[in-house]
């Protein structure tokens, strides 16, 4: 008969409530300065990177197979990230985004791994990279 682990489901709500809140300051910085990806992506990509290494934790438990699916994540986050380089006449837009696509699902990995301290950190230098870096960053000349 089919059985739910209550405990185990609770455990995975809370894991992804934290991948999804540490997601939020990166988010809400790329929504309100406009660029492109923002509160809907970052947040998606950082629990859906936390759910598959969840997955893969219980199904795999510290098998080669576990890092595999590590492995996928994060060639995933370059393919997600490679849609938001745009190339055009005045260079290239979007690497910071694909960075911090990229940031967002190491995000998720750690918090699946319980290691909150690597999540926390990612999260406030990704966050502060993004919110005072574009401050010194050399605006590009229209002309």
């Amino acid at each position: 008969m089919f059985e739910l682990d209550f405990d185990l489901i609770i455990f995975h709500f809370i894991q992804l409530s934290i991948a999804f809140l540490l997601s939020l300051p990166i988010a809400l910085n790329r929504e309100l300065n406009d660029h492109g990806a923002g509160l809907r992506t970052f947040p998606l990509v950082t629990i859906a990177s936390c759910a598959f290494m969840l997955v893969g934790m219980n199904v795999y438990e510290g098998s080669d197979a576990e890092a595999r699916v590590m492995y996928g994540i994060i060639t995933g986050m370059g393919f997600i990230g490679g849609g938001a380089i745009f190339k055009n006449e005045k260079g290239v837009n979007g690497t910071a985004t694909a960075a911090g696509l990229w940031n967002t699902g190491a995000i998720g990995i750690s918090v699946a791994y319980s290691r909150y301290e690597i999540a926390i950190v990612l999260s406030l230098i990704g966050y502060l990279i993004f919110q005072f870096c574009a401050l010194v960053k050399k605006k590009d000349s229209v002309s």
